[in-house]
């Protein structure tokens, strides 16, 4: 998902309007969480961008969201740009010791 949300031009108010954008993140976390995995994988995995702009956007973490959206509205801006993009993941497994 790449997309700009937009702060304002809705019939909310601009702070309730974050809390709706937070909420649309996590449905879509959510819903990516369902798919089935790919054989093999472990996990689903994300990859993370936020910021005013996409050029501007930075690397982060699914927990990361909401403190990055706030600090965004908080520097004014009129929109967030959020990417997030899924891929499987695998676990690192520890060798097992061999018996003696």
């Amino acid at each position: 998902m790449k997309k700009n949300f937009s702060f304002t031009g809705t019939n909310h108010k601009p702070e309730r309007q974050v809390e709706m954008i937070k909420h649309d993140i996590n449905k879509y976390v959510a819903r990516e969480h369902r798919k089935d995995l790919p054989e093999g994988a472990d996990f689903w995995d994300f990859d993370c961008k936020c910021g005013a702009t996409a050029d501007s956007a930075v690397v982060i973490t699914v927990k990361d969201f909401s403190k990055k959206i706030d600090e965004v509205f908080a520097a004014k801006n009129d929109s967030v740009y959020v990417e997030i993009n899924a891929k499987p993941g695998l676990r690192n497994r520890k060798a097992k010791p061999e018996n003696i």
